[in-house]
């Protein structure tokens, strides 16, 4: 092959080595495109002209976007709820209903990061808040360091997968899919991560009792009463907030874009009904928020920048001649992106990692024949190829949850180091998340080896 066909793979070497600059991302995506959309104009490879296109690319893609707009009001709502102490009676419950059984606050950490992750579907908000809120009280209780730190961080990050997960929403955009099916196509797998994360707890726990002592009895409500009064104030609220968002969005009776509306003002009440909205919390509520969403959709703009460039040059004709020449078929191809995308989830975050990896290959996967196993799900779509790309977003999505994880750039693990206290040390946090880490894949192996976990849902509400 010559340099010019060549230039493709080229983009993707220097994208790499420049992502490991610390330089922002979105500056990387965007100078890289435009570097070799120049480049290739001087050999020859693409004409400049074309590049006219970008701006109404990045206008009528992002700017223009009626989906992306639920992302600022998800980033208001996961960070009002930070803010609003909802989460901290919620952990207090769980831990009172769970003191009989074998690592009950670890498992209440586990089951409070599934509802918080359902209600937020913000990392970072989520590990720091779990982190400050769980970490100290599992230290008081003599709970092992490693066990601790690891049942934080995996819980914490379950909000990048249950809905509504700003992820998702960039996802289902990019694939051209509907959002709502993206988020019901999610629960299932979610939901089965938080359980290979419980009953791991619980096995270990019960056959080791001294990493996790349980909690003594003279702590919680003394009456029924009081135990009445500390689920409605500790459970309603939140699982309120739940239903209010995604049941409108899978009842068809709001877009996501609406239910992020009503879920920010949501929070924005509870923050109000537990006393803690002041104009100094809305403040920075709404500057934490704004932080967050500019640096998401300059990274958008990058990568629109990068992708069109890249297929400009004929990169994706590069990939289908890769594949076709390889030989492995349908399932060596699905395998081998998903292994390529749990080893770049060492290094990059699932921003760089999504809006590289799905432009480039979702086509490609919808174009592949997986038999039997895409047949019966025309609730969906009667087109195998949407049906075959739901399926690979979610797949995706929970491989790219391990990118929170795993050494050395995973990014759950900063959050906790840089609010935990100084006797919790890396390394501990790098052994506690080993075993989560390996559940991941064992969840991400059985919806692989079983689509129906991730599309029979979608399937039979949408049919």
């Amino acid at each position: 092959m010559t340099f010019v066909e060549l230039l493709p793979i080229f983009m993707f070497v220097a994208l790499g080595v420049l992502l490991f600059s610390g330089y922002p991302v979105a500056f990387i995506l965007g100078g890289v495109g435009l570097g070799f959309a120049l480049l290739g104009d001087m050999l020859g490879a693409l004409n400049w002209a074309r590049m006219t296109v970008l701006p109404n690319r990045i206008y009528g893609g992002t700017m223009e976007n009626p989906v992306l707009v639920a992302i600022p009001m998800f980033i208001f709502m996961g960070t009002m709820l930070e803010r609003s102490g909802a989460a901290g009676d919620l952990l207090h419950a769980l831990q009172v209903l769970t003191r009989r059984v074998p690592g009950g606050l670890a498992l209440s950490v586990t089951l409070m990061g599934t509802i918080m992750a359902a209600t937020t579907g913000i990392i970072g908000a989520s590990v720091v808040m779990m982190t400050l809120m769980a970490l100290p009280v599992m230290q008081e209780r003599g709970y092992n360091l490693p066990l601790a730190t690891g049942t934080i961080a995996a819980s914490g990050t379950l909000g990048i997968l249950i809905p509504p997960s700003i992820m998702l929403v960039i996802m289902a955009d990019l694939m051209s899919i509907p959002v709502g099916t993206v988020f019901i196509a999610a629960i299932v797998p979610g939901l089965l991560l938080s359980a290979l994360y419980c009953v791991y707890i619980f096995v270990i726990c019960h056959l080791r009792p001294k990493l996790a002592p349980p909690l003594p009895d003279e702590i919680g409500p003394d009456s029924p009463g009081e135990y009445l009064t500390m689920l409605l104030r500790s459970f309603v609220p939140p699982v309120l907030l739940i239903v209010v968002v995604l049941g409108s969005i899978f009842g068809g009776i709001a877009t996501p874009t609406e239910a992020a509306g009503v879920g920010a003002l949501g929070a924005t009440l509870l923050a109000v009904y537990n006393r803690k909205l002041t104009w100094a919390v809305l403040k920075e509520v709404c500057h934490r928020s704004a932080l967050t969403g500019g640096m998401l959709f300059g990274i958008f703009l990058g990568a629109t920048c990068f992708s069109l460039v890249f297929r400009t040059l004929g990169g994706d004709v590069l990939i289908d001649e890769f594949i076709a020449a390889t030989g492995v078929g349908p399932w060596g191809v699905m395998l081998v992106i998903m292994g390529m995308v749990f080893f770049l989830g060492f290094f990059f975050d699932w921003i760089e990692i999504t809006l590289i990896v799905l432009p480039v290959f979702g086509p490609i996967i919808a174009g592949l024949d997986f038999g039997a196993h895409m047949v019966g799900f025309d609730g969906i779509s009667a087109d195998a190829g949407v049906v075959t790309l739901v399926w690979f977003t979610i797949l995706l999505a929970t491989n790219l949850q391990t990118s929170f994880l795993t050494p050395p750039f995973g990014f759950a693990l900063f959050y906790m180091k840089g609010v935990a206290p100084p006797e919790v040390t890396i390394q501990m946090i790098y052994k506690g998340i080993i075993p989560f880490v390996l559940l991941q894949i064992v969840g991400l192996g059985l919806c692989i080896l079983f689509p129906w976990l991730v599309l029979a849902l979608p399937n039979a509400v949408l049919g």
